[in-house]
């Protein structure tokens, strides 16, 4: 885990992700519109939303070279979930402009880590254990990533 501000994000997660090799990568930190209740289009009104999509789209290329399949859960507080997910995150936050509870991105990594890579986990898979349902967070799914050996 690197906590690191997120304006900074987009600059370096390509280099870490070389370094870490990540099957699944969580993008987050702090976000919230900046004018509430209106612009919710634009992506300028919301304090990090800029950083976290940027940073999405850096671990696109970084996949799209690798073939690596990465998972991204990314966003935060009253994120732009629909400039997080065209951006190319499999979960994001929050597309009803709400809170978050800080355990949502980490039962979705442990769900997909935890699920066998022949299945494919779906929000619907998992919506009961997040507070505030498909409010909070949404997305497209993803494979798991648990390989399980065989010995004979």
């Amino acid at each position: 885990m690197k906590n690191i501000p997120e304006y900074k994000q987009p600059k370096v997660v390509y280099n870490l992700l070389k370094i870490y090799n990540p099957d699944i990568l969580v993008i987050t930190g702090h976000d919230g519109m900046i004018k509430k209740n209106i612009g919710y289009n634009d992506l300028y009104n919301y304090r990090n939303s800029r950083h976290f999509v940027k940073t999405v789209e850096e671990a696109r290329r970084y996949d799209l070279e690798t073939g690596k399949n990465l998972v991204i859960f990314a966003g935060a507080c009253q994120s732009y979930f629909e400039a997080l997910m065209m951006a190319g995150a499999n979960f994001a936050s929050s597309p009803a402009r709400i809170l978050i509870d800080f355990l949502d991105p980490l039962i979705i990594a442990e769900t997909v880590a935890l699920t066998d890579i022949y299945k494919f986990v779906s929000i619907d898979d998992i919506v009961n254990e997040l507070r505030d349902g498909k409010k909070g967070v949404d997305g497209i799914g993803a494979k798991g990533k648990m390989v399980r050996k065989i010995t004979l």
